[in-house]
């Protein structure tokens, strides 16, 4: 186990000096923004901007502001309120994550990390974020921001391998404050610092409140521009087709057939195909005649 640096104490109070100056004003960082919510807004930032995130995450808390109210409707309905935010297996978890909620914590978010990492879709950064920004727990919440922060003030790395190593973990969990607000505080703070100023390719490290006490930044920031840049194809996946798939289905009221539409006209049929089938074994989406091709959203 990593021992924690020295400056790591200043370090942490000079983040979260920058990150009360500077902090977006976001509404599930609001005083009183029940664990619902904190869930819901975590589960639709994985991967996705706030940007994208905020119209979607303001109408679900509206039509939905507790877990009895999305467990209350069909899994459909989820789904097409999630629109385009992408990976809509995420809307299906929200909805099985409500229904559990309901049916095991009589409608209340547990504030108890095995019982959060029981709920559908949510996993050990997820239960980490709601335990320290719903419930004030001091938990290590590890997200990519987080780790690059970690990687370059400390570590003096330019990026953060792909998978999380268990040194980084220690490392986080020596850096966080003993104290449990102050743990939450940090966490956020340097997830926004990571967010706003130490960006994966174009980091601001003159506007950094740490620069003097960053590794990576005192040895003239080295090996970003030799890092492979993380990108992921898009145009032509199967993954955009089950985007272009889901759109139909979400507009449409009744069931469809999917198979020799002019506007899938571009898809190969074995694709296509391919990718129905990957909607339906995900639950995503029900195929209600198969002799005619008919399928709806499940």
């Amino acid at each position: 186990m990593p021992n924690a640096p020295h400056s790591s104490q200043r370090v942490v109070e000079q983040i979260v000096r920058w990150y009360r100056d500077n902090a977006r004003d976001l509404p599930w960082r609001a005083p009183g923004c029940s664990p619902w919510a904190v869930l819901v807004s975590e589960v639709m930032l994985q991967q996705t901007p706030v940007a994208r995130v905020m119209p979607v995450w303001t109408e679900w808390m509206r039509r939905w502001p507790t877990p009895a109210d999305l467990a209350g409707v069909s899994q459909a309905d989820a789904v097409r309120a999630w629109g385009r935010l992408g990976y809509p297996r995420r809307a299906r978890n929200l909805w099985q994550c409500a229904r559990a909620v309901v049916e095991h914590h009589r409608g209340d978010v547990p504030a108890d990390r095995d019982a959060l990492l029981a709920l559908p879709g949510v996993g050990d950064y997820t239960a980490s974020a709601v335990l320290a920004f719903a419930f004030g727990r001091r938990a290590v919440v590890l997200d990519t921001n987080v780790r690059r922060v970690l990687a370059r003030v400390f570590g003096g790395e330019a990026l953060p391998p792909v998978s999380l190593r268990r040194a980084e973990r220690d490392l986080a969990d020596l850096v966080a404050p003993d104290d449990a607000d102050a743990a939450a505080e940090w966490a956020v703070a340097s997830m926004e610092l990571g967010a706003l100023v130490c960006t994966a390719r174009s980091p601001r490290c003159p506007e950094c409140p740490v620069a003097a006490s960053c590794r990576w930044f005192g040895s003239g920031s080295p090996g970003l521009a030799d890092a492979p840049v993380r990108t992921q194809q898009w145009h032509g996946t199967d993954r955009q087709v089950r985007g272009r798939v889901m759109a139909i289905l979400r507009a449409a009221t009744a069931p469809v057939v999917v198979s020799g539409r002019t506007d899938l006209a571009d898809i190969e049929p074995g694709q296509l195909d391919r990718c129905v089938d990957s909607l339906v074994a995900d639950g995503l989406v029900a195929l209600t005649d198969a002799q005619r091709g008919l399928v709806e959203l499940a």
